[in-house]
């Protein structure tokens, strides 16, 4: 084999390294498929893993074409860094009156149509400038980057006017260019009916006629997202709307079955990269969306925030689906915005193994976005890294995201 570029850097040794390599895209994993290298190390040279294998065999490879050595002097487990698949973290404000108003038992939908929800944040969003929502955004990338989270799908969806949306895909673009969080864009322009439109029809054609061009030709997001729900847009307008949009040449996710059944058909019938929530689907959506090879995105994030029950992961996984775990960190059902939290608490209670937990934030979601250069440690990959302090891998999981990593490498730079 011919031998790397002088230019390599070799980083470890660390206690372990959990590759995510050659794991199964759908259906359940046990841990014993888990790759896990003992005393092992990166060969990284710019932003890519050159190999991963045996520390003592690196470094006498190291030695012998000089390459530069990071040394690990404590015991570190060494994992893939963390994607979250959806989130909607570019807004202004705050909704703590939601939440105050849900657990005095108030329900979503009953403060959504009191003024609350999503209109009050679409509110708050509109009077920011720019250069609030850019450093807003900033701060809230800077917190998940320390977590641990390296890739981060943003939605638009809180400005619903073509200057508004558009004033919020440019600050996500704007921080995707400066910070080292690598932030993938969806314009959710359907995420509610705004005031200034009497119908839904009329605001979606409007969405296809005059926000998606601008967003094309502005190159500001190539995903496009729909709300399917009471409060939001029914099935026969998120179909429609979607074929649009495809049309156009955006790829497509959905917001599906988060209080009640019929996103997941509209999902598997545009064929979805992914279809997220699914709270409230049954075995037949979970069907359809397997037939249609469309990813189910499940958001443990706003069960914990709304009280309500987490999405069948379990179930997903033994019907065979690709199933990825994301944050919807947003103001209002779910705020929290911890994706090792969140993925931690899920695993527990719907008892997935350490290993579908680890890919549903891993490889699973990194196939959700269609990034097939990150989610596992192996030779060619992005070389976005995160080390956590113990000795064993079981215990990143076992502590439910109180322990939390002490060095991330974003494209092979220590971040």
């Amino acid at each position: 084999m011919e031998a790397p570029p002088e230019t390599c850097t070799l980083i470890g040794p660390f206690a372990q390294v959990v590759t995510m390599a050659n794991l199964p895209l759908t259906g359940p994993i046990t841990d014993d498929q888990l790759e896990i290298l003992e005393h092992a190390g990166v060969l990284v040279q710019a932003d890519k893993i050159v190999r991963v294998g045996p520390y003592a065999q690196l470094a006498r490879e190291a030695e012998s074409h000089s390459y530069q050595l990071h040394p690990i002097d404590q015991p570190l487990v060494l994992l893939p860094g963390l994607i979250d698949a959806h989130t909607h973290l570019c807004f202004a404000g705050s909704r703590s009156n939601d939440y105050a108003l849900r657990v005095a038992g108030k329900t979503y939908l009953e403060i959504a149509r009191q003024g609350g929800g999503i209109l009050d944040t679409v509110r708050k969003t509109r009077a920011a400038s720019p250069e609030e929502l850019v450093q807003t955004l900033t701060q809230r990338c800077s917190r998940h980057l320390a977590e641990g989270v390296t890739t981060c799908e943003v939605k638009s969806g809180y400005g619903l006017t073509v200057p508004d949306e558009l004033k919020m895909l440019e600050a996500i673009s704007q921080v995707n260019q400066q910070h080292p969080l690598d932030l993938v864009p969806t314009c959710l322009a359907a995420h509610t009916r705004p005031r200034e439109f009497a119908e839904n029809t009329a605001y979606l054609r409007h969405v296809v006629q005059e926000h998606l061009p601008q967003v094309k030709e502005k190159a500001l997001a190539y995903r496009v997202d729909i709300f399917i729900e009471d409060t939001a847009f029914s099935e026969e307008e998120a179909l429609w709307f979607l074929q649009e949009a495809k049309a156009q040449g955006f790829q497509i996710t959905v917001h599906a079955d988060q209080f009640s059944t019929g996103g997941s058909k509209v999902a598997a019938q545009v064929e979805a990269l992914s279809a997220d929530h699914l709270e409230a689907s049954t075995p037949q959506e979970l069907l359809l969306l397997k037939e249609a090879g469309v990813v189910a995105t499940v958001l443990p994030g706003a069960s914990l925030g709304l009280g309500i029950a987490f999405a069948p992961a379990r179930k997903m996984l033994d019907q065979g689906l690709c199933v990825a775990i994301a944050t919807d960190w947003n103001p209002g059902s779910a705020p929290m915005g911890d994706l090792l939290v969140q993925a931690s608490l899920l695993g527990a209670a719907q008892k997935l193994t350490i290993a579908e937990t680890f890919a549903g934030v891993t490889t699973r979601a990194a196939h959700a976005l269609r990034l097939e250069d990150r989610g596992s440690l192996e030779a060619g990959m992005l070389a976005d890294m995160i080390a956590f302090p113990t000795s064993n891998y079981q215990e990143i999981p076992y502590f439910q995201g109180k322990l939390k990593p002490t060095m991330v490498w974003k494209n092979g730079k220590l971040v």
